[in-house]
């Protein structure tokens, strides 16, 4: 868990709330630079501090409209660092991504505060149309797995589609793959194949997909 100093909170928020979403952000971040095998074949492990402290920053300002001097107290940044981050370009720090390979070692170990922002921007951009970090959305396709077998269920219909969706990448954008990934089931009398058909599209995450699914079966009785 990405953690921050208590004493420098400036105001009450949702804290449990605010990690999430930080961690999403954070973990999209990673996924962006690809991953964490290429952090570490960059020896660039000391990015992923300035990593976190930006995705708190832009969380901050996104989804609780906080000042740039709430946020610097907040992740412990100066006030230049957090407007830095905040007015950081996505594009640019893409492109100084992309460059990393020819790169010499002190450049590679240079990871200046604007670029983390500009990742950890365009991370939450991805976030927020429900792209998680592929890490993230199979942790949570094996989570929900385990909970509905601890419960008892014997392969519910969400348990069949989350286990043949599995890795299946998102967002969804037509029915196509998910006919081939849902061809063998058949939920409550109906092959999966109509169902994908049934669907409205794009599908952003696992989540809306059984959301989606249990509408439709709905309307279909």
């Amino acid at each position: 868990m990405i953690t921050i100093d208590p004493d420098k909170i400036p105001v009450t928020t949702d804290d449990e709330a605010l990690d999430r979403m930080a961690e999403r952000v954070f973990y999209k971040s990673i996924d962006l630079l690809g991953g964490l095998r290429q952090l570490i074949e960059y020896r660039a492990l000391t990015w992923l501090s300035s990593l976190a402290r930006a995705s708190f920053a832009i969380v901050l300002k996104e989804e609780y409209m906080k000042s740039e001097e709430e946020i610097a107290r907040f992740t412990g940044l100066t006030s230049a660092a957090v407007k830095a981050i905040l007015r950081a370009d996505s594009e640019a720090a893409i492109k100084k991504i992309q460059q990393m390979e020819s790169a010499d070692e002190n450049e590679k170990k240079s990871f200046r505060v604007h670029t983390a922002g500009g990742i950890a921007k365009l991370a939450y951009s991805f976030v927020k149309e429900g792209e998680d970090a592929a890490t993230v959305i199979a942790y949570g396709h094996e989570m929900a797995q385990q909970v509905m077998l601890a419960a008892g269920c014997i392969q519910p219909w969400p348990y069949q589609v989350l286990k043949h969706t599995h890795g299946l990448h998102y967002p969804i954008t037509s029915s196509k793959d998910l006919e081939k990934t849902l061809a063998p089931l058949r939920l409550e009398g109906i092959d999966g194949k109509d169902i994908a058909r049934m669907l409205s599209y794009p599908i952003k995450s696992p989540a809306q997909l059984l959301h989606k699914i249990k509408k439709a079966l709905s309307e279909a009785k």
